[in-house]
């Protein structure tokens, strides 16, 4: 993934060196040709779609003047927008999310934990089935992803228990290839690593604020970007919240930056009147500045 930008844009390169610097590896390498089963350790992932998304966001940012109202991501997503505000520096992204990365795959053994995507249910009653789990062990909901769609997460033979029930209830389970069961109280020990590292960095105030999964509310203080990063890493991903709370301020356009369209996807399942664009390739970053010129 990304190959493209980098071969089509200097900006999209430069960014791809500079995470190769930041960690001291050939992560680009990684990116563009793989393997895959590397590549999707999430030590590898996590650092890897960050530096997707922001050189995809600078070269459209280097052929465009649009500044956003907003700036939000889902879960790691949520350091693009940070870097996108200003907030924090994109080499100190990389840096932080390789860490982070390493912090969740070791707070659970393989095979512990899991997670699964359920459809056809109401997110109130999917919490309360993962209530009537919680005796089999940590299971929650995760990610509030659209009205049609929440992820849970916990240890497995909980999350499996849970999905029993909502299928019995007419709900749709699809259980998710995960190296680790996300936003959850089992990543615990991964919030306490991240506490030390961020300790490290430095952060701004946001400009334009970052809506964030914690809270679903713009945050536009660096001073406070730290903590909300750290319950991030336990809390769920409210999602639905988050773009429902865009809408309301009167954004009628998003764009999305970074490998895939699942983004672009959700946000039209929350509401299909919203505009929304994926930039991940030269074709369509022409695509997204064609249809904001058309438009402005």
């Amino acid at each position: 993934m990304g190959r493209e930008l980098a071969d089509a844009f200097e900006v999209s390169r430069a960014t791809f060196d500079e995470a190769d610097a930041a960690i001291g590896e050939d992560l680009s390498r990684l990116i563009f040709e793989g393997p895959a089963d590397t590549l999707t350790l999430t030590a590898n992932t996590q650092p890897s779609i960050v530096t997707v998304s922001i050189a995809a966001l600078r070269a459209f940012q280097e052929r465009s003047n649009l500044t956003p109202s907003f700036v939000a991501g889902h879960s790691l997503g949520e350091f693009s927008a940070l870097v996108c505000s200003g907030a924090m520096s994109f080499t100190d992204a990389v840096r932080t999310t390789r860490a982070r990365g390493t912090f969740m795959q070791e707070a659970v053994p393989p095979g512990e934990g899991a997670m699964a995507a359920v459809m056809k249910m109401n997110p109130n009653d999917v919490e309360a089935a993962c209530g009537e789990g919680a005796s089999m062990g940590v299971v929650c909901a995760a990610n509030f992803n659209s009205p049609g769609q929440t992820v849970i997460s916990g240890a497995a033979g909980a999350v499996e228990h849970v999905c029993a029930i909502i299928k019995e209830r007419g709900g749709r389970v699809i259980p998710l290839k995960v190296s680790a069961p996300f936003h959850c109280a089992l990543m615990e020990p991964a919030a306490t690593g991240l506490n030390g590292f961020l300790g490290e960095i430095d952060f701004a105030d946001p400009v334009p604020p970052v809506v964030t999964n914690v809270e679903a509310e713009p945050n536009s203080d660096g001073n406070r970007i730290r903590d909300l990063l750290v319950r991030q890493v336990t809390s769920p991903v409210r999602w639905t919240e988050s773009v429902a709370f865009m809408i309301g301020q009167g954004v009628t356009r998003f764009v999305e930056f970074g490998p895939g369209n699942v983004l672009a996807g959700l946000i039209a399942k929350i509401d299909s009147s919203i505009k929304v664009m994926s930039v991940n390739t030269p074709e369509s970053l022409e695509k997204a500045l064609e249809s904001f010129g058309a438009q402005n």
